[in-house]
């Protein structure tokens, strides 16, 4: 199962051309203002503005929206829970900012070089290391969460297949526990690797 979920594709827009650092920047106070600009129009905005962020940027468009697809139950149960507690012009906040900010992420991933982004989280987290973070393994684990991403997609994509082949898609059980077991192996794979390698021991 494909994702473009930080799948870097050369381009010549000004979002390629953008610093990483600085649009590293321009992402988290987009989140910021999603946050704190309230109200179902508002969201419906943000949401049209990050996909106009896609065009622009020259993405395809169907690999983003294809990317969207494991989000659909969680949409389907925040938005069902909102209505219920809170009525529809909360759900639509809360479901519209969730789907502008992970489309802005998918068009920051798309148009940032990894090595640019991991150096612009290192460069941004130096003067931290007076009071004990350490960039370079805050860097690390940014590399590692995004490469592990498509990963787990593609295990939820498989589990669904092999529940389906049983007769037990709609079984909560049959998708959630095999998931969960494989990502936590795979989590745990990594780990081993990179203690074999020496990386975190200090």
């Amino acid at each position: 199962m494909a994702s473009p979920l930080g799948a870097y594709r050369p381009g010549t827009t000004l979002l390629h051309r953008l610093p990483a650092g600085p649009k590293l920047g321009l992402l988290a106070t987009y989140g910021v203002v999603t946050v704190v600009v309230r109200g179902p129009w508002s969201a419906v905005a943000f949401l049209a503005f990050s996909l106009l962020l896609v065009v622009w940027s020259g993405l395809p468009v169907r690999p983003v929206l294809r990317a969207l697809r494991p989000l659909l139950p969680v949409v389907v149960l925040v938005t069902a829970f909102q209505v219920w507690q809170r009525g529809w012009p909360t759900a639509v906040h809360v479901v519209g900012d969730l789907l502008a900010l992970v489309i802005a992420a998918l068009v920051f991933t798309g148009t940032t070089r990894i090595d640019a982004m991991l150096d612009a989280i290192t460069r941004g987290l130096g003067p931290f290391r007076r009071v004990g973070v350490n960039p370079e393994k805050v860097a690390l684990a940014f590399s590692l969460m995004i490469r592990a991403i498509p990963g787990i997609l593609d295990i939820a994509h498989e589990t669904r297949a092999a529940a389906k082949a049983r007769g037990l898609e709609r079984s909560p059980r049959a998708l959630l526990v095999p998931m969960a077991i494989r990502t936590v192996a795979q989590a745990y794979d990594t780990g081993a690797a990179l203690h074999a390698r020496g990386i975190g021991d200090d």
